[in-house]
């Protein structure tokens, strides 16, 4: 009974070895671009490729929610920069006085360097009044969006190509620069473009502002907080190490 072919099934085997290795390291050396993008234009068929690799994420309810806007104009990218330098701004102060030349520091300047920009926006209407696994978590079309992104950012590194997510503008100011009904919710405005080079580790981390987590801190098992059994917390590992312990 198993065995009758299928037409809409496919046989599923692991990869092999030199391919699983390659979507590991497009995971692990994907980098957040602010600064270092090139000039050069990316060419028409490698954006096809890019948007379809995004277009092919899994949505809730096969939902499909997502759009994505290209910008390639210097005026209309220096509109977008101008309304993120206010944004920046308002940003920087809400940081202690100690952190704001750090902050400062941190060149965030993909909108204007990139040669294209992606606005990713979020449909809620798309698939109708009531989704098939929308119907508890009004947030799911969102959270498909999201999983478009990752899908264009991980072939972005396959292609050779940084990606920027820029977060701080007022999403009202960058719909009307855009053009972009009050009912369509912006997910993610990406930076795209060449690079020669990238941060081995997450640039926040090489400058100081954050460390990355152990994962086994984030870990439970069965219930909220309760560890993995034979789990080692940081606390017991430094009492462990202490002399005469």
């Amino acid at each position: 009974m198993h065995d009758r072919p299928n037409e809409f099934n496919v046989r599923t085997a692991p990869f092999a070895e030199p391919d699983r290795d390659a979507v590991y390291r497009a995971i692990h050396t994907r980098r957040d671009v602010r600064d270092q993008f090139l000039s050069d234009p990316l060419p028409d068929d490698l954006v096809r490729r890019l948007l379809q690799a995004a277009h092919a994420a899994p949505s809730v309810g096969f939902m499909q929610p997502w759009s994505f806007l290209l910008i390639r104009s210097a005026q209309q990218r220096e509109a977008i920069w101008q309304a993120f330098l206010r944004a920046n701004e308002e940003a920087e102060a809400m940081f202690p006085a100690e952190q704001r030349d750090a902050y400062r520091s941190l060149k965030l300047e993909g909108i204007r360097k990139a040669p294209l920009n992606i606005c990713v926006t979020c449909d809620p209407d798309r698939a109708g009044p009531v989704v098939l696994g929308r119907t508890h978590d009004p947030r799911m079309d969102s959270f498909s969006t999201v999983c478009a992104i990752q899908n264009l950012w991980l072939a972005a590194r396959a292609e050779g190509v940084g990606l920027g997510w820029v977060s701080i503008f007022h999403e009202a100011e960058v719909k009307a620069l855009l053009g972009i009904p009050e009912r369509i919710q912006i997910i993610g405005y990406l930076c795209l473009g060449y690079v020669d080079e990238l941060y081995a580790t997450p640039e926040l981390e090489v400058k100081g502002w954050r460390k990355r987590l152990p994962l086994d801190d984030l870990i439970f098992e069965e219930s909220w907080g309760q560890m993995p059994e034979g789990t080692v917390t940081p606390v017991e590992a430094e009492d462990q190490e202490m002399p005469g312990s």
